[in-house]
């Protein structure tokens, strides 16, 4: 009975080690970081409201002019946008 325990408790950590090596560190931990071009798979997509296209957060060019932040795939898209609703850039 005594040998089954450890045999148990032997296999039980085993697992924890094969199965805690597996786990994914949280998006900006550790050292290193994100080479150039590289995209988060966490990165949110937002859609342009001209093209109706959908890219990465990061990428996006962002109007403030309203209390909510308009995401852009360009600066075009952009100033179609604020043209449309006579919004002056700055």
């Amino acid at each position: 009975m005594f040998k089954l325990l450890i045999y148990a408790v032997f296999l039980y950590v085993i697992y924890r080690l094969l199965t805690g090596s597996r786990k994914k560190k949280p998006v900006g931990s550790g050292s290193g970081g994100q080479g150039a071009g590289e995209i988060s798979i966490h990165d949110q997509l937002v859609e342009d409201p001209v093209c109706h296209i959908y890219i990465p957060k990061r990428q996006a060019i962002v109007l403030h002019d309203t209390d909510t932040p308009v995401f852009f795939c360009s600066e075009q898209c952009r100033k179609i946008y604020c043209d449309s609703r006579e919004i002056k850039l700055s």
